[in-house]
């Protein structure tokens, strides 16, 4: 498969008022967030239409309505400065377009995920240096067959997932002419509920860098989990628990414990493991926050596998990751709020920095896309007939795994990101294969 760039433009807010805007703040989880790319590629099929000029308007109509939606999300359109804040926001957002030299359909046959890369406007999750990068980039490729790959990366630095699904379920109904799905992000609430530091620790963002970074050849798979492999593990999770675990903490610990087992096979011995996953603080703060808040108004909730004093059985890591995620719900996300919010943060860090200390852990960190709006965008075609979360990751990144919902609608597709050697066992694991199916192929258009 061939991709050509054929153009490259610079999209910037509609509103010449905007390049008057203050500067937007970032809160301290937002300086805490490592610069780096996420990515998402959304797959349109052509409609059954005779128009010749379809797709030059499509590309049209495509840049004005982001131009607009841009007049809202303007700091997406500046650039960082200083990790304090974003301004200049008319330097705008990379707008690429691409002609692939194979049908959709063959490019979907293939269902290789290390192809979505040239569908990508920059290389995604790898360790940027360059704080003077777009906070986002779009590039729309072209198929032999009419239909249209949308390729994202977005500034993990200004926007997490709820942010992504705000703006593009914005921009699809700008694109429609839809306004009553427009979204108007809330640009203060996050600075002022966990304000910025202006002197920030240099540890505490060297620790969260070692957190999302370190060096390994690695490589990212898809699998699928179908409906009845996820309540057959959900019931085997169970344990003491009251009530079973959610899916997507029963498959976060089941890939964990996989995981761990790979290690074992690989280094002879049982170190110990530690897994982060993603909480949204959205709702958790008093009073809830707005969902249209933008930033990264998430924190991670951290479960501690020590082989010398835990059982490391599947039902007692669920417990464990059960207990970390119960943390949010408590008062504990008040404290992280307000004028000594960091001070918890920082003891968070300390806490963090002593678990790196035990014998270089394992790390295994997990985010849930599922039921969020960003992987399903309607833009007048339908929503996509599929959506490729990641292809190859930078060759610094950590274990990753992303969760988003199969095609079917009961499934959970799991997007894998591990280093070769420990790919290699999972993929041969008779346990892990026995609930996991390996990139099955992808319907046909």
């Amino acid at each position: 498969m061939e991709v050509h760039v054929v153009a490259r433009e610079v999209t910037k807010p509609s509103s010449p008022a905007i390049q008057h805007k203050k500067p937007y703040k970032f809160s301290f989880f937002d300086q805490l967030t490592p610069t780096t790319y996420a990515p998402i590629v959304y797959f349109y099929p052509k409609k059954n239409n005779s128009e010749p000029n379809l797709t030059t308007q499509t590309l049209t109509h495509l840049k004005k309505s982001l131009s607009q939606t841009l007049d809202l999300y303007y700091p997406f359109s500046g650039r960082t400065n200083d990790n304090l804040y974003v301004d200049r926001f008319d330097e705008g957002v990379p707008f690429l377009e691409a002609k692939v030299n194979c049908s959709m359909s063959d490019f979907l046959k293939r269902h290789d995920t290390e192809s979505l890369n040239r569908l990508l406007p920059c290389q995604p999750f790898r360790k940027e240096v360059n704080m003077n990068i777009p906070l986002l980039a779009f590039q729309v490729s072209i198929f032999t067959c009419g239909g249209i790959a949308l390729g994202w990366c977005l500034s993990h630095k200004l926007i997490d997932g709820s942010t992504a699904s705000a703006f593009v379920t914005t921009w699809a109904s700008i694109f429609r002419g839809d306004l009553q799905d427009v979204i108007k992000p809330d640009l203060n609430e996050a600075s002022l509920v966990f304000p910025p530091k202006i002197s920030f620790p240099q540890n505490h963002l060297s620790l969260m860098e070692s957190l999302w970074f370190t060096e390994a050849n690695y490589v990212t798979r898809r699998f699928v989990f179908n409906a009845k492999a996820i309540a057959t593990l959900r019931d085997r999770a169970k344990g003491k628990l009251a009530a079973p675990p959610s899916r997507i903490e029963t498959l976060s610990c089941f890939i964990w414990k996989c995981g761990m087992t790979a290690t074992k096979q690989i280094s002879g011995v049982t170190k110990p493991s530690i897994l982060v996953e993603a909480v949204n603080l959205r709702q958790k703060t008093k009073p809830p926050m707005s969902d249209a808040s933008s930033g990264n108004l998430f924190w991670w909730a951290i479960a501690v596998a020590n082989p010398t004093d835990t059982n490391t059985e599947f039902p007692e890591l669920v417990s464990l990751l059960s207990e970390a995620i119960a943390l949010y719900k408590s008062d504990y996300t008040h404290t992280l709020q307000g004028e000594y919010g960091f001070e918890t943060v920082s003891e968070y860090c300390n806490q963090l920095q002593e678990l790196f200390s035990l014998e270089k852990p394992d790390i295994f960190a997990f985010t849930s896309w599922k039921k969020m709006r960003f992987t399903r965008p309607n833009f007048g075609w339908g929503e996509p007939f599929w959506v490729g979360v990641m292809g190859k990751a930078g060759p610094e990144f950590r274990n990753l795994t992303v969760f988003v919902d199969a095609t079917d609608g009961e499934g959970i597709e799991a997007w894998i990101t591990l280093d070769e050697q420990r790919m290699a066992i999972l993929q041969r694991d008779p346990e892990f294969l026995a609930f996991a199916s390996p990139n099955p192929r992808i319907s046909t258009l």
